[in-house]
């Protein structure tokens, strides 16, 4: 049970330190001279910076020897109060253009790689200032880097997912013939707070034909008895997701869905069972497709079967590295976190997601949380 007493601690500089340390390294290799993050995720993962985008470009460039924040002049005086690594900040006025500031930084001749997830306003700026040629994506250097989550990061993780099972198990108490889906998710939202101090990151509640939609409807649902039930939710601790999805009946399943369910029990046991370290990425969906297949199901994307991925990596962000797809051949290495979510589509009838997250320890894979034990037993 979460608490107080046993909440880790937030991740500390001398971890942000060893990150940048890490990002350098990899600089080196690839004969980067200089890396700029923006106002994302990996702003925070590197420096502690918390911001949010707009269209005023802050950030950090990031050389072998420096640490530079990018801001507004009138911003410098908040960035200053908030918690961030040491760092020089070089602003720019309003009349001034930030581009033109980060070119100047960087030097001419050296190159630049960016992190993938700026937007592309900040992109087309800069390469008017830098040569194209000197721009590179960043993305694959930062994310194999973040893909790697130290004891401090899966700790923050557990925390988060436990919160979130007790938010499942509270929910499945709840759901009573009449409730609406909104009262649901509000109620997951209050209980995540309640339990961990911060809200729901999304939550989808969804009863009947509607779980065959993988991301549930946009209009409000009732509850009838009988119906199937499926609910994923997370919540974030530290900078950090949990992601949870639970498909369930509180009534007798019927013949179909108890096999439909089974199937998707057996798929999701499949990818587990072929998380060792060393193995492709992609070796773990086609794991669970061969068991949905070897039933009749699919084959591939189509249905009744599997619709999307296996699975996608968890961190700081709900979707990131690695991605358990076809095609990604990123072998698997302890440390990296991914969800573990073949849902099974029996298109207007209904769908069976059933999501439990995975971090790789040195000899293989480890639950954060226990698999559902049946089609009305939804917790181990």
């Amino acid at each position: 049970m979460t608490t107080a007493s046993n909440r880790p601690a937030p991740i500390g500089e001398e971890e942000r330190k060893g990150r940048i340390s890490r990002l350098r390294a990899a600089m080196e290799a690839a004969g980067t001279d200089a890396v700029l993050v923006g106002p994302t995720t990996s702003l925070t993962y590197f420096t502690g910076l918390v911001w949010h985008p707009s269209e005023r470009l802050v950030g950090a460039l990031i050389t072998a020897d420096r640490l530079t924040y990018i801001a507004p002049a009138f911003e410098v005086s908040k960035i200053e109060t908030l918690e961030r690594i040491e760092g020089d900040i070089a602003a720019w006025e309003e009349h001034e253009n930030a581009a033109a500031l980060v070119a100047r930084l960087l030097g001419r001749q050296q190159t630049l790689a960016l992190d993938d997830a700026l937007p592309f306003f900040v992109y087309s700026a800069l390469a008017r200032q830098i040569a194209p040629e000197r721009l590179t994506d960043g993305g694959p250097m930062i994310s194999a880097l973040r893909a790697v989550k130290s004891p401090a990061e899966i700790a923050l993780m557990q925390y988060a997912m436990d919160a979130t099972l007790e938010v499942h198990r509270r929910v499945h108490a709840l759901i009573e013939p009449g409730i609406r889906a909104s009262e649901v998710v509000r109620f997951i939202e209050e209980t995540h707070r309640a339990l961990c101090g911060s809200g729901s990151t999304f939550a989808i509640c969804s009863f009947g034909a509607a779980t065959s939609l993988p991301h549930g409807v946009d209009y409000d649902q009732t509850y009838a008895e009988g119906d199937i039930i499926l609910v994923d939710t997370g919540t974030i601790v530290g900078g950090y997701q949990s992601d949870m999805t639970r498909t369930y009946v509180k009534s007798e399943p019927s013949a179909e869905f108890a096999r439909i369910w089974a199937i998707e029990r057996e798929a999701q046991q499949a990818v587990f069972d072929a998380a060792k370290p060393g193995v492709t990425a992609e070796t773990l969906d086609d794991a669970a497709r061969r068991i949905i297949a070897a039933h009749g199901l699919g084959p591939d994307y189509k249905l009744p079967g599997l619709p999307h991925r296996a699975g996608h990596g968890l961190g700081m962000d709900i979707h990131e590295a690695p991605f358990i797809v076809r095609g990604n051949t990123t072998p698997l290495v302890p440390g990296m976190c991914f969800s573990n979510e073949p849902m099974i589509v029996v298109p207007d009838a209904f769908g069976v997601r059933l999501e439990d997250i995975i971090h790789m320890g040195d000899s293989g894979p480890i639950w954060f949380t226990q698999p559902g034990k049946s089609p009305t037993e939804p917790f181990a």
